[in-house]
Formats: C-alpha cells, structure tokens, sequence
C-alpha cells in the first residue's frame, strides 16, 4: 500500500480523501454521487489489491523461507559437511601417519622388509600431501629417520645369509633393496659381509680351540690377531680345529654359491615371464642387472682368496714334523679336500693352499722318513728271516694302506660291500656342492670315517685251510725242521725218490725252480717285507694326496728298496762263509728283478762288496754313497763327514744273532737266504706293480729319475 502511495506521490496524484480535502465546501457538494462511486471503487480496488499485495508478500516470505533459504542452506550444509569429511580423512590420515611407527616396528620383527619400505615410502608421500599442517613437519623427518633404521636392519639381514642362506629370506632382502633403488649398493654391502663373516667365522673358532685348551690362562686371546691366534693351538685339537674350521667356511662358500644359483634363477624368470616387455625394460634395470652379475663373478675369486689366507695362516701356525702319520694324512686329506671345494667353488688351483701345506709336508716328511729308515733298520736287525704266513690271494691292495688305489679285488668282500662301494663312487662323480647344496658338509667324513672292512691277509694260526697249502707251510714254516729244508733241496737236485709228504711231492713236480710254489702257495716274504710294503703305501697315500711332494716321496720309496736291498746283501752276500752251491739255478723262472741278490752266485767274498756283477756293484755302490752313514759303523772315517750330509743317511744294519750262517749243517742258513731272496723278489714285484701308479704321480720334469730307478735296477742280473 505504501508501495502504490509513493508511486501516485511520484506522478503527481492525489488520494480521493486529499483530492476532497481540496475542494471547497461548495465544490465538494456540487461532486456528482457516480463520481463519488467510482473513489469508493477505487479504493475499494485499492484495499483488494492492498490484500493481495499482503498476501503475495506473505507468500514471497514463505516462498523464500521454505525453499529459498532452505535449499541454499541445504547447498551450503553439503558444503561445509564435505569440507568437514575431507578434514575427517586428513585427520584420520594425519592419525594413521602418527601410529605408522607401530606398524612399522611390527613388520621389521616379523622380517617383512619389503612390507615396511613400501609402507615407510607410502607414508612419507601422504605427509609430503599435508605439509601444511604444522604437526606434519615433525613427523615427516621422523619418517625419515625410520627409514634409515629400516636400511640398517635390513644390511643386518642381508649379512646373515652369508652363513645360513635361505630362499625367501633372501628374496625379501632383494626386494626390499630394489624399493629403496640401492640393488648395486647391496651386492657391494654383500661382499663386505662376506669378507666379514670369513674372519669372524674362522677367528671365533680358533678362539674357542685356544681358550678350551688354555683353560684358566689369564691370556687375553681375543685381543690377539688370527695369525697370532693359531700359533697356540695344541698338537691334540689341531685336528678337531682343522675340521670344524673347513666346516665353516664351507658354509660360507655354499652361502655364496647358493646367492649366484639365486641370482641366475631370477634373471631368467625376468626374461622368460613377459618377454613382450623386454623393450620396455628400464635402462636401469638393465645396469643393476649386469652390475650384479659382474660382482658375483669377480667375487668368487675375493672370497676364495681370502679362504686360502685364512687357512694358510693356521697351517703355518703349528710345526706338524711330529705328528703321528695317521694324524698328518688326516690334516693332508682335510687340505686336499679344501682345495677341491676351491677347483669347484672358482676353477682355482689354490696356490697359496698348495704351497703352505708343501712347506709343512716336505718338512713332515723329512723327519717322518729318517724315523722310518731307523725303524726299519731295527726291524732288518732284529728279523730272523722266517716265513711270514699269509694267504695264497695274498696282494697288497688287500692291505688297509693300499686302500686308496681302489685295486682290491678279493674275493672276500661281499656284493653287498661292493655294491656299497659303487654307490660311494657314484656320489663322487658328483660335485662337492652338488652333493652337499642343501643340506651336510663334505667335511664332516673326516671325524665320522671308519673302516668298512677289516683286514684279512694272515693265514688262520699261521697256515690256510686248504692241506696242501697247509702242509707247504708246515714244509717252509721257521718252525720246520731245517733237515726236511735241506731234504727238500737235495732231493730236487739229485732226483732221488720225493717223500711221501703232498708238499713235497708238489715241490717236486717243479722244473722251473727249487723253491716256486705253485699257485695255490702264497708268496715268500717276512715279516719286515710286509712292514716296508706297508710302509710304500703309506708315503704313496702322501703323493696321492699331495701331489707338489710326490718327487720327494718317491725318492724316499727308492730308498726303502734299496736300504732293503743293500740289507739283503749285506747279510747273505758278503760273508766269508761258503756258500752251498754255486749253481743253485734261478727260483722258478722269475725275473729277478730288482732283488736278485742272494749268495748262491757269489764266491768268497772277504771285504767291499765282493766279487759280484758289475751292474749290482754299480748299485750298491750308489746306495752306500747316498744312503748308508759309514761313519756310525767306523768304516771310511772322514769320508763323509758333512754333517748335513749324515742326516740324510741310515747306518748300516747288522744281521740278527739269532740268524746263523756259519753252520753246515743246515747249509749256512739256506733256509733264511731263500726266504730273504724270495721276500726281495717278492718286494721287487710290488714295486714293478706300482711302476704305472707312481708314473702318473710324478712330475713330468722328474720322470727320469723313476725310470732310471726301474731300469737300473731291472738290469741287475745276479743270478
């Protein structure tokens, strides 16, 4: 209304009450009534639309209060109600970052590394997205710090598969390296801790050794450095040692093998699962991956290295020349078999393992052959040159010394045995780390090997079973009747009427020899023949394990003949006693060999080396200038007088008081000088056995000494 007031007032209008408020008294009588009507219409009119006015206002307001602002408020609700959820969800995600550490601290103990990265690198991202909120700062360098300890953990992981390597275990590691982008760093931190783990490893076992064996010693060993370390283990633990320090680094080096196996496996299941992929693989990957490969490869090398250093300093670290020879084989046997894990772990001829162990053999072997020459000039001295019984099959690959070669082909052991014995060699056909990959310890065998077999080469009570074996012996036994000996010979020579004993008429069946057995007899030799054969497969053990030393074993396995030879001599060859007959003919037929030495060719010999063939002289004569100490006896005084020179040398042996020559009545010891030329003939033929053996162990460059030692000594003829 006051709206319709102000438009009349702005055009000039009037109301009907100011329009007759204007007329005069007069004029306002002389107004028509239809006049009059049509105000009263209008303002009629006026009050309706008035009314409707009211009521549109009335409307418009419920219009506006019922829709307008309600639907605004609804808008502007919704709004604030998304501003406040996406503030809820920053705070939640704000909390979630808050007990991050929680989580985090939970997946390290249980070892999920690449679970912890992806989580600590998501979460470094989300703070990155609310730095701008104040309490974010912090925790975005609290996350940063997490990472770090997360790396350091997982380098302490990643050392540990250097001893005790485990699949998934390892493929964690490289998984979590590869999150992080540090797949190079990581083989560079491996090596490290390979290098490491061989020092702790081998430090940390020596000095458990040192300590147990010093007891309460107020030493502080573990302040000492590993050279220095291994100079104070004792000659009773120096085995033990030896053996559970290859057994550790053994399970370093088939840690590392089983890393390379690891690595190669991976690369072809990259190659092979999405070959479509190849071109779009990553310049970067392709680095990592040919860096990986690079370093394991030159590591091999490094950490064999460094093995053989390790192993060096505790071979040189205790004078083994007074080790039992049982003892030292084993340590040889333990070396030998560490440097076949380094020809397999890195196609390596161990030099330094190769050198090391020469030192200490040839300085072993030294002392060891010298006390062997001594023990057998005792044994020469004390032998009565009686039968020894063994069997007819008699061989020396049956002795537990010859074991070795592999040759023993007895009867006597059982399929089941031999079958056995297959399967062991099949299993040697295979790698050291094929065999031992998963689980073992190639030198476990040294501690735990036992004899399979007992050795049977002695006749039951000294004879055999079989009665004609038996009553041979009995013909030939040192406790036979020298009379039944001497019979024996004579009647072979005058072919007078054989007695009624089997032996006998055995013997007589011969036409090849005297005192030949037939096949079914076993060979002539004694107890000190059976001692130097025994004697020859020992030192051969020590080329067959160490073969840098083989020219000095061999050496020394000549002088074992030849001081056997010059004994033999010695006794029944240079005496001034008659012998029986010169025209003994030759023993069966044999080749003499290296061993016809016996009297029944020689004259009367009064002094040197008597009237005997030039060949034999030359030898002998050799053998005494580089074997026998003429001085110990008296004889040639001054001659050789070096002292140097006497170290290498044995003194002459003297003949047993018990053996006599001088009796005619059992042909000046006839008996002992056939058995002692039987037992060199015997002794000859294992030598000539072994000829091929000992070739392939010689060096090429001192081959000519081994076949100079045949030849020269196949060319003696003495008979």
């Amino acid at each position: 209304m006051q709206k319709i007031k102000s438009l009349m007032g702005r055009q000039g209008l009037k109301s009907p009450q100011e329009s007759m408020a204007d007329l005069s008294p007069v004029e306002n009588l002389r107004i028509p009534s239809k006049e009059l009507e049509r105000v009263t219409a209008l303002q009629t009119n006026l009050q309706l639309a008035a009314v409707i006015c009211t009521n549109a206002r009335r409307q418009l307001s419920v219009s506006k209060e019922e829709f307008t602002e309600a639907s605004l408020g609804l808008l502007a609700n919704q709004r604030r109600r998304q501003l406040l959820t996406g503030l809820l969800k920053s705070l939640r995600t704000i909390k979630t970052l808050q007990r991050t550490d929680v989580r985090l601290s939970e997946m390290l103990e249980e070892e999920d590394y690449p679970g912890a990265i992806q989580l600590c690198l998501e979460c470094q991202k989300a703070a990155s997205t609310f730095k701008h909120y104040s309490c974010i700062s912090e925790l975005n360098s609290k996350l940063q710090d997490t990472l770090e300890q997360i790396e350091e953990q997982l380098d302490v992981a990643l050392s540990k598969t250097c001893k005790h390597f485990d699949v998934s275990h390892y493929t964690k590691v490289q998984l979590a390296y590869t999150l992080l982008g540090k797949t190079q760093t990581a083989m560079d931190q491996l090596h490290m801790h390979f290098t490491q783990a061989i020092h702790n490893t081998v430090f940390q076992v020596v000095l458990g050794y040192v300590e147990l064996c010093a007891g309460n010693a107020d030493t502080k060993f573990q302040k000492m450095q590993y050279k220095d370390l291994c100079t104070h283990i004792t000659m009773d633990s120096y085995i033990p040692c030896l053996t559970d320090l290859c057994k550790a680094l053994w399970e370093v080096m088939v840690s590392y093998h089983r890393t390379i196996q690891w690595h190669e496996e991976h690369d072809k299941q990259e190659t092979t699962t999405a070959p479509g992929d190849a071109a779009a693989e990553s310049d970067e990957s392709v680095v990592d991956r040919s860096y990986v490969k690079k370093k394991l490869e030159h590591g091999l090398t490094r950490i064999w290295q460094d093995v053989q250093l390790k192993a060096k300093a505790y071979i040189l670290g205790t004078d083994m020349s007074n080790f039992k020879y049982d003892d030292f084989i084993v340590v040889l046997d333990v070396i030998s078999r560490l440097m076949q894990v380094g020809e397999e772990f890195c196609s390596s001829k161990s030099e330094v393992l190769q050198e090391s162990i020469k030192r200490q053999s040839v300085n072993y072997f030294k002392n060891y052959h010298r006390a062997r020459l001594e023990e057998l000039r005792m044994f020469l001295e004390n032998e009565t040159w009686e039968l020894c019984p063994v069997k007819s099959n008699f061989n020396i690959s049956q002795l537990h010394e010859f074991k070795f070669m592999g040759q023993c082909r007895s009867p006597s052991v059982s399929p089941s045995r031999q079958a056995a014995s297959s399967t062991r060699q099949t299993q040697e056909e295979l790698s050291l780390f094929q065999q031992y990959l998963q689980e073992g310890n190639p030198f476990e065998m040294h501690t735990e090997q036992k004899e399979d077999e007992t050795e049977d080469v002695l006749a039951s009570n000294g004879y055999e079973s079989d009665e004609l074996e038996k009553s041979v012996y009995q013909d030939y036994d040192s406790d036979s009747d020298p009379e039944e000996l001497k019979q024996d010979f004579v009647d072979e020579q005058t072919g007078d009427a054989p007695l009624k004993s089997a032996s006998r008429e055995t013997i007589r069946s011969k036409k090849k020899s005297d005192y030949n057995l037939n096949k079914t007899n076993a060979p002539i030799l004694t107890n000190t023949t059976l001692n130097v054969i025994r004697l020859v497969g020992k030192y051969m053990q020590m080329m067959n394990i160490l073969k840098p030393i083989a020219f000095d074993v061999i050496h020394c396995v000549s002088q074992l003949f030849d001081y056997y030879l010059y004994a033999v001599y010695t006794f029944f060859g240079r005496n001034d006693m008659p012998v029986p007959s010169p025209s003994l003919p030759n023993h069966g037929g044999r080749d003499a060999g290296p061993a016809r030495v016996v009297g029944p060719a020689c004259l009367y010999e009064s002094s040197g080396l008597g009237l005997i063939s030039s060949r034999l002289r030359t030898t002998l004569n050799r053998i005494q200038e580089s074997l026998i100490d003429m001085e110990a006896v008296g004889e040639n005084a001054g001659v050789h007088g070096a002292a140097e020179d006497r170290k290498e040398k044995v003194p002459s042996p003297h003949l047993s008081q018990l053996v006599v020559l001088t009796n005619s009545g059992t042909l000046y010891g006839l008996a002992q000088r056939v058995v002692a030329t039987e037992s060199l003939v015997f002794l000859a033929e294992q030598f000539e056995s072994l000829q091929s053996h000992l070739d392939t162990m010689m060096p090429a460059a001192k081959k000519p000494f081994l076949q100079q030692f045949y030849s020269q000594d196949r060319a003696l003829d003495l008979g």
